[in-house]
């Protein structure tokens, strides 16, 4: 009950990939996690535990055994620190009638019919004007307020509403902020930040703000079988790699967690997993700790990568829409996600690995596989295990409602993905 209690605070206080990175941080510095920069030199010490963050929006914790030898191999393990929303575009006010809306973008891809009448907050970066010119001041902002809404329209007016509407991202979707009699709505975004952040309007150059839903997560069923919240996708695994990285290790291995920004958008970015940087800062790692990048190499082909993300649950009123024999169900364990296609990252030997672990230590896992007239959603598994061609395995909590406002999960497998990453870098070999 405390682990399910810390882990409704870290969704509910990780309102942006920003602030994920932040709370993220502040447990791994808690924890006793030394922060590195990169254009630092390094002086890594054996049994150390580190991490960097890249941009902001992106973090790699890693832990060097207090044995590391020439045997070693990486237990690495990564998931992402987005999910859909709507971003904010600029110059955003939109005046209609009296009322003032904000010119929005989706990101990622949404359930929208999930965000209307939510109270909708904003969170993210503001960049401010600075006496050095490659150097703006960034300040984080998270609102915390129910700041706007998107009104449903009436059934009175749309009669057809529950026969299936097409939603239009541009018009039906726009968040109302406020009402003013103005006809010069200029700035007034932009206004109302500078006054939250006490600043001066002129000095805010930029931003990459988000809306998101303020609903909080709450335990939901009889017997408080099921976790209801917003971005569960992908926080329920954050959480769980931190929680593993944090606890005891291996001392032969070096064990890492991935934490990668822009997965709901393709992940090729510069703090995506497909990026070097994670092959940069491995190769720093090994040149540390006195070891060439050939030796790297050695190493990743004996190595062990988990990509961990939410799998599609089964849902009861579409039954039509799964497997016959390969379903994910809430509270029957960690999913392990089979594609033929490697949308989902996946070998035999490597689910092999996986499953004798979780049966050693008595974590409930199942197999889950699309039907095969359907595709699978993309993960990270499939573009990590390019940029390192170690033994990758797709897996994650199986989660109803994917992408919508607010999704679900089972109080159980909270508990089984939290164990599983503990046992995946505490294990021997």
């Amino acid at each position: 009950m405390i682990q399910t209690e810390k882990f409704y605070r870290f969704l509910d206080n990780s309102t942006s990939p920003f602030f994920v990175i932040k709370n993220s941080s502040e447990i791994l510095d808690k924890a006793g996690f030394k922060c590195l920069s990169f254009e630092e030199d390094w002086s890594l010490q054996k049994g150390g535990s580190y991490y960097i963050k890249l941009y902001d929006t992106a973090l790699f914790a890693f832990r060097v055994g207090k044995s590391v030898s020439d045997d070693i191999i990486l237990r690495m393990a990564a998931a992402h620190t987005d999910f859909p929303s709507f971003r904010v575009k600029p110059n955003p006010e939109m005046r209609e009638k009296g009322y003032i809306r904000l010119n929005t973008e989706s990101y990622g891809g949404m359930v929208l019919s999930s965000w209307f009448d939510r109270p909708l907050s904003i969170s993210g970066k503001v960049s401010l004007r600075s006496e050095q010119l490659f150097l703006p001041k960034e300040v984080l902002i998270d609102i915390k307020k129910p700041l706007m809404v998107i009104p449903n329209l009436a059934i009175h007016l749309n009669r057809e509403v529950n026969n299936g509407v097409e939603i239009n991202k541009q018009k039906d979707v726009l968040p109302i902020l406020g009402m003013a009699d103005d006809e010069d709505i200029h700035n007034y975004f932009k206004n109302y930040l500078a006054q939250h952040l006490n600043v001066s309007a002129e000095d805010i150059l930029d931003y990459d703000l988000f809306i998101y839903n303020l609903d909080k997560a709450y335990p939901a069923g009889v017997s408080d079988e099921f976790i209801c919240a917003p971005r569960l996708d992908d926080l329920s695994s954050v959480y769980a790699l931190i929680q593993g990285i944090i606890n005891q290790v291996d001392d032969k291995d070096i064990h890492m967690i991935c934490l990668f920004d822009n997965e709901e958008i393709g992940n090729r970015t510069k703090q995506g997993s497909a990026s070097l940087f994670t092959t940069m800062l491995l190769e720093k790692i090994f040149q540390t700790l006195g070891k060439g990048r050939m030796e790297l190499y050695e190493v990743l082909h004996r190595s062990f990568i988990l990509s961990v993300d939410v799998a599609q649950a089964y849902h009861p009123n579409y039954p039509a829409k799964f497997d016959p024999t390969n379903t994910a169900e809430l509270n029957k364990g960690v999913a392990i996600k089979i594609d033929t296609a490697q949308r989902y990252a996946y070998d035999t030997g490597a689910i092999a690995i996986l499953q004798q672990l979780c049966e050693e230590y008595k974590i409930p896992y199942q197999k889950f596989v699309n039907r095969s007239d359907a595709t699978a959603g993309g993960t990270m598994g499939p573009v990590i295990s390019t940029q390192l061609p170690a033994r990758t395995v797709d897996i994650g909590v199986p989660l109803l409602a994917m992408h919508s406002a607010v999704e679900t999960m089972g109080t159980k497998d909270l508990d089984s993905i939290i164990r599983l990453m503990e046992a995946f870098f505490s294990a021997e070999r």
